[in-house]
């Protein structure tokens, strides 16, 4: 059985398109995303009837049958959907931590019933990303800036869902080749980051020039954190493997 797991823009795309925003459907974004991830070839292959015949993850399935505009998410739910994105490490203790404890005040109570909306959702992914960079501490305050008061959406600077899908489409670019990044310095990357980063911002006109910089800022911090965990999961890798000679190399 082939399997595949979504890289952040495409769960990004989901919820986007859960959202009633996207031009795409779930099921249309799942299917590009099992095609990629098994580099299925669209002209020699029935790329669509393959796909139906795979066993998806049930949340996957879920997601795919929601006829709701806006559907929600248990936190047993959230902790299934994030580990669907590729290097993540969701937990339900860990999520349960964040929302009773470590991050109450920023995620809020379940928005809808006794499910999380879209947005704590988006969050929750944020979140994530951010802890491999960051302490709760400062995630906390960085949330603050732009989201402001949780329970009401209308005072956030910019939508949780759009802040996600913003650094997971520069990550997507810049890891995936939109960027030709082979004789580009450290220094550099921070630049393509945060520049790509201002064009995303710039459009939203409403805002003041520090309102801007605080999104601007908040992208950059999750697009590096991002990259962080990458380096730490290719650094456990090589350790996995160091480890693994100590019996061939042990005299």
């Amino acid at each position: 059985m082939l399997t595949f797991q979504l890289t952040r823009k495409e769960m990004a795309d989901i919820l986007v398109a859960l959202k009633g925003w996207g031009n795409k459907k779930p099921l249309t974004i799942l299917r590009d995303a099992w095609i990629r991830s098994n580099k299925i070839s669209i002209e020699n292959e029935k790329p669509m009837t393959a796909f139906i015949t795979t066993i998806l993850a049930p949340i996957l399935d879920k997601v795919i049958k929601f006829e709701k505009a806006e559907p929600a998410f248990s936190i047993n739910e959230i902790v299934a959907l994030g580990n669907q994105i590729e290097n993540t490490n969701f937990t339900t203790t860990a999520v349960q931590n964040w929302v009773k404890r470590d991050l109450k005040e920023m995620i809020s109570s379940p928005q809808i019933g006794k499910k999380y909306s879209l947005e704590q959702t988006a969050l929750l992914f944020l979140v994530e990303d951010l802890k491999t960079a960051l302490d709760f501490d400062s995630i906390r305050k960085l949330l603050k800036l732009v989201v402001n008061d949780p329970e009401n959406e209308n005072d956030d600077l910019i939508n949780p869902v759009h802040l996600y899908a913003c650094y997971s489409t520069l990550f997507d670019h810049i890891n995936h080749g939109t960027y030709k990044m082979t004789n580009y310095s450290i220094k550099d990357i921070e630049n393509i980051i945060e520049s790509s980063a201002k064009q995303m911002v710039d459009e939203y006109t409403h805002l003041s020039k520090q309102q801007k910089e605080a999104i601007r800022n908040t992208i950059v911090i999750a697009t590096l954190s991002v990259y962080t965990a990458y380096f730490q999961m290719y650094a456990r890798k090589y350790l996995s493997a160091t480890l693994f000679l100590q019996d061939f190399t042990t005299p």
